[in-house]
């Protein structure tokens, strides 16, 4: 029997595992709220499977998948699982109240990742596998079976566990490249290989997952759609372990602006991707680099004269694709302390964001409070405003105020009040610069031992009064955290960020070694 995801052939199923493997990125650790958030836009831009996030990880992890599940409204909610029954009851309790809900489970297949990983025999493997898809088959009829390290497993065994998990009741099969190891090539003859010598190949829906360690994961993905997939696992600006996913955006704008090679269709509304871009980037802290495919900033930018002449002439001597069909609006200087707040909420939709009514008061305050300190408030000042207040919502520890004493004779001196969990707290520090001594006075008042790895500082837009963007990373006991922070002084801005990374720092430490180890656990 075809799978209904195969009966058209042009279809190919987008797989968002942004919330799972996305969230494996070393520093990229969102909150409860966050992750809901970005589940919301996933599902109201077209995404078909949510992989919602790892279950028996955490008890935080089994709250995030649950209460997504409780409130989609399209996608499919899927959780990911080991091989172990305790993981796929988990999993399956997690996603039961989604309307259409999936078990995703997995098994290391390749001889290197079964002798060193899993320590056991391809017998064995191969019985783990059919029994994890039958425990799963039984809380669900949507089952996904991931052959971990697929593209290093040999093609006989690989071919033999297809065989067996759909024979369990697999109706997905996943053949990951888990360590960005293949070509495009090898990966297009490793699916048509497979779907021809495995009998009930017709039974299920295969899919790509490939990671980027030689920046490849999207060609790869491409290639084995070409292959015969007909499911892609990917994430919004390709984030993830190690050099991070496909990139979402990256497959859907190839596929639409590239349809005369590759005549498929992913049901994604393309004029999202760019809110959605900068939605993960807030929520994770992980800036997208300026050159990046489709998102990037400079990705409709045009500097040279040659170019500028070309694109004056007609736009499409230099872009294959429409800034606005990505979601891309030109930037607007129609914003200032003398606007209303109907023009206010207006310019928040045209920027596609939809806010409670609280959220809605508060970044007017705020828009009031920049626009008293801008001359022209631009897009992109908006969107760091809002987006600041999206990430920092919960934070435990913020800003009251902050006094600095700088210049040429030293040391630097920063006065700082801070608000922990509702206690007002204010310390004087002295460093070598000011954003030491800054810095210096936070460690002061929240005591810690992790360790700046990175400090990062750029205009949001340009001008002197320009809102400063800083990006600070701290690591602890092997974990980074990430967080970035928007102020037209740059040393506000700095201290925020700091204290971005430390409420992260904070809410994580909680969580026991065991759950930090399941929770760095990848399938692919």
């Amino acid at each position: 029997m075809t799978s209904p995801t195969q009966s058209r052939k042009d279809r190919v199923v987008i797989f968002d595992t942004t919330l799972r493997d996305g969230e494996q990125c070393p520093g990229a650790t969102m909150t409860h709220e966050e992750k809901l958030e970005v589940a919301e836009l996933l599902d109201d831009m077209g995404v078909d499977i949510i992989e919602a996030g790892f279950p028996i990880a955490s008890e935080g992890d089994f709250a995030a998948v649950h209460e997504i599940a409780k409130r989609s409204k399209n996608a499919v909610i899927c959780g990911l699982s080991r091989a172990a029954f305790k993981d796929i009851d988990r999993c399956a309790e997690a996603i039961k109240p989604a309307a259409r809900r999936r078990i995703h489970t997995f098994l290391s297949t390749s001889p290197v990742h079964m002798k060193y990983k899993l320590q056991k025999e391809p017998h064995e493997v191969y019985e783990m596998v059919i029994a994890q898809v039958t425990r799963a088959r039984g809380h669900t009829d949507d089952v996904e079976w991931s052959s971990e390290d697929g593209t290093r497993t040999e093609i006989d065994f690989l071919c033999r566990c297809v065989e067996g998990a759909i024979k369990a009741g697999a109706t997905t099969i996943n053949i990951p490249d888990t360590v960005g190891y293949t070509t495009p090539e090898e990966y297009l003859n490793l699916f048509k290989t497979v779907r021809e010598r495995v009998p009930n190949s017709d039974k299920a829906v295969f899919s790509t997952h490939c990671h980027n360690d030689l920046g490849m994961a999207v060609a790869n993905s491409l290639a084995g759609v070409m292959g015969g997939a007909r499911q892609i696992e990917c994430t919004i600006n390709g984030i993830g372990e190690r050099a991070g996913n496909a990139a979402l955006e990256e497959i859907v704008m190839a596929i639409k602006t590239r349809s005369d090679v590759l005549p498929f269709d992913t049901g994604i509304d393309a004029t999202m991707l760019t809110r959605a871009s900068k939605l993960v980037s807030a929520v994770t802290s992980f800036p997208v680099q300026y050159n990046k495919a489709i998102v990037g900033r400079n990705a409709f930018a045009h500097e040279s004269g040659i170019h500028q002449d070309g694109m004056l002439k007609n736009a499409q001597t230099y872009e294959i694709m429409t800034p606005e069909s990505v979601g891309v609006k030109q930037t607007s200087l129609v914003m200032g302390k003398h606007s209303g707040r109907h023009a206010f909420v207006h310019k928040l939709e045209e920027l596609g964001y939809q806010l409670s009514s609280n959220q809605l008061e508060d970044a007017f305050v705020r828009f009031k409070a920049l626009a008293d300190r801008k001359k022209q408030v631009y897009d992109e000042d908006i969107e760091a405003l809002v987006d600041e207040e999206i990430a920092t919502a919960h934070d435990r520890i913020k800003v009251l105020s902050l006094t600095v004493i700088a210049g040429t004779m030293g040391p630097q001196t920063a006065t700082l009040s801070l608000d922990i969990d509702g206690k007002h707290v204010t310390t004087q520090s002295t460093g070598n610069g000011p954003v030491d001594a800054i810095f210096n006075a936070i460690h002061a008042l929240v005591p810690h031992e992790a360790k700046l790895e990175l400090y990062q500082v750029h205009a949001v837009t340009e001008g002197t009064d320009a809102q400063a963007e800083v990006s600070v990373r701290l690591s602890h006991d092997g974990r980074s955290f990430t967080a970035k922070a928007s102020d037209p002084d740059t040393l506000v801005a700095s201290a925020k960020a700091y204290l971005g990374a430390l409420n992260r720092l904070s809410s994580r430490a909680g969580k026991g070694e065991a759950g930090r180890r399941i929770h760095s656990t990848d399938v692919g």
